[in-house]
């Protein structure tokens, strides 16, 4: 983004209205699949004080609003049709008139200048049976840049009531694909989680594939078909400079970041083999061969700790997840089902999402093997990329005549939901919560 967040989410404005303590803990039932049902949210429009347009404190709770409901655990009500309320009630609210309209939460705030192109967005969320304060967060950020602070804000309140980390104020990058079948132009796209912002960082100059990002957020790597030769590049998002990982023509690819960001694991294919290799982020140093069965060994994703690696191999005979040390060592299969393949490991270390190669469906297992998960069910569903709070997996999804959507899942089970995006897109890479 260009606009910085001025606020971390966890500090409070500094103004009266949200310079309280931290809340009591909420009695909101939760599973292991998080809350028990599909919980009511109101979110009224927010007002706004002399300074800001009106329409932006609607907005805001429409962004906020959305945000629930595509978690897919809240049936939030509103900002249409719901009462509205004044800057003096945001942390004062009338609990009777809003459990008479049925709703279990309430999302309320404000939105107030904060100085030349500034604005602060307050965000509270309160528990309507009980008449509690749940969350109390402000957020002070550029005025064009205002998604974030609603984003930032739904994070909170979907953190607060299932206890689990946020996955709202994220960007999407992916290969938006445009042209007949049979001569598509790829280019790669970088959009916030909602599908706003969208912006390209490649103009379509080669084919590219497979866009992963740094741990940070600010770099990608990728695979470019520049000279109809498939290298790994690293780019930069802020400037868009970019540059080869590993200097001159040999054919690599599908690259992945390790945990700390120093390291990139990728394919290199040379004399009929295609083995996982491992460079630093940097450019600096000699890179290091991982494998060397016969066959192809491609697709490598790191643990989050960083101490393993899981990839795909054809080495006993057919497309398989094999996991090793990230030195190369301790290579074994974990997987004994069906073709499998595109493994991506979950940053919370505990599950792998994959591809059933067979039925071209996404599924996930536990990191040692064993307890495969169908979570799709489409025509041909491939490249799963990780939510960073690993309760959600995206992917993209063929149809039968060639288009290509972006979805999501959650891996608990429930209905994938589609990304909006202006054209096709294909091979997406959730990124890690903005700071």
């Amino acid at each position: 983004m260009k606009c910085k967040l001025l606020l971390a989410m966890t500090a409070l404005v500094a103004s009266p209205a949200l310079a309280q303590g931290e809340p009591p803990p909420v009695d909101v039932e939760v599973t292991s699949g998080g809350v028990n049902s599909a919980t009511s949210v109101a979110v009224p429009a927010m007002p706004t004080e002399a300074g800001v347009e009106m329409a932006l404190g609607r907005n805001i709770a429409g962004v906020i609003a959305s945000g629930l409901r595509s978690s897919g655990r809240f049936a939030p009500l509103g900002p249409g049709g719901l009462p509205n309320y004044s800057v003096a009630q945001a942390d004062a609210p009338a609990f009777g008139e809003w459990r008479g309209l049925g709703a279990q939460q309430l999302v309320t705030g404000f939105v107030r200048p904060a100085g030349p192109g500034q604005i602060t967005v307050g965000c509270y969320l309160y528990d309507v049976g009980a008449g509690r304060e749940l969350v109390r967060q402000g957020f002070q950020v550029t005025t064009d840049n205002w998604r974030r602070a609603a984003n930032k804000c739904a994070d909170a309140i979907y953190s607060r009531l299932t206890g689990e980390g946020g996955f709202l104020d994220t960007r999407v990058v992916f290969v938006a694909e445009t042209g007949p079948k049979n001569n598509r132009q790829k280019r790669i796209a970088i959009m916030d989680s909602d599908g706003a912002n969208l912006r390209y960082l490649t103009e379509g100059e080669a084919t590219v594939v497979t866009p992963r990002f740094s741990p940070d957020g600010r770099r990608l790597a990728y695979t470019s078909y520049q000279g109809r030769r498939a290298r790994v590049w690293v780019l930069d998002i802020a400037t868009g400079t970019k540059r080869l990982l590993v200097p001159g023509l040999a054919l690599t690819s599908a690259p992945r970041f390790s945990p700390d960001g120093n390291r990139i694991a990728y394919a290199l294919s040379a004399n009929g083999n295609t083995d996982i290799w491992v460079a630093n982020a940097d450019g600096s140093g000699v890179p290091q061969r991982l494998t060397s069965a016969p066959g192809i060994d491609t697709a490598p994703s790191y643990s989050p700790d960083g101490r393993r690696i899981v990839f795909e191999s054809d080495r006993g005979g057919s497309q398989q997840l094999y996991v090793m040390d990230a030195n190369g060592s301790n290579q074994r299969r974990i997987s004994f089902g069906g073709p499998a393949g595109s493994p991506a490991w979950s940053p919370r270390g505990d599950k792998i999402a994959f591809v059933r190669v067979g039925s071209f469906r996404i599924g996930v297992m536990n990191a040692g093997g064993g307890g495969d998960q169908t979570l799709t069910d489409g025509w041909q569903d491939e490249s799963p990329s990780w939510a960073p709070n690993g309760q959600f997996v995206m992917f993209n999804r063929f149809t039968r005549d060639g288009r290509s959507s972006l979805f999501a899942v959650p891996v608990g089970g429930g209905t994938a939901r589609r990304l909006p995006t202006p054209q096709d897109g294909s091979d997406p890479s959730w990124s890690p919560l903005q700071r």
